[in-house]
């Protein structure tokens, strides 16, 4: 599985995380990941919720989550925002 390193950035906690993803599968699938690491590497200060959405950093379009991070165009090095 090809998987791609990606930035998260968490609005709220002023912070940004390196995660890696899966560049195939669908955003409803990867999205559960992305919370569980930035989850685990802020230490539990970060809590998902349902209306967790994930969207690019700089437009801060919100993506799609029955699209793949491919056919999305989120690449190595691509800036994502968790709201």
């Amino acid at each position: 599985m090809d998987k791609i390193l990606v930035e998260v950035f968490l609005p709220a906690g002023n912070s940004s995380y390196d995660v890696y993803i899966p560049l195939r599968s669908k955003l409803s699938e990867i999205l559960p990941l992305i919370c569980k690491v930035v989850g685990d590497l802020s230490d539990g200060k970060y809590k998902t919720t349902a209306e967790t959405a994930l969207c690019d950093r700089k437009s801060g379009i919100i993506y799609n989550i029955d699209l793949s991070a491919e056919e999305l165009g989120i690449k190595n090095g691509s800036q994502l925002m968790l709201v």
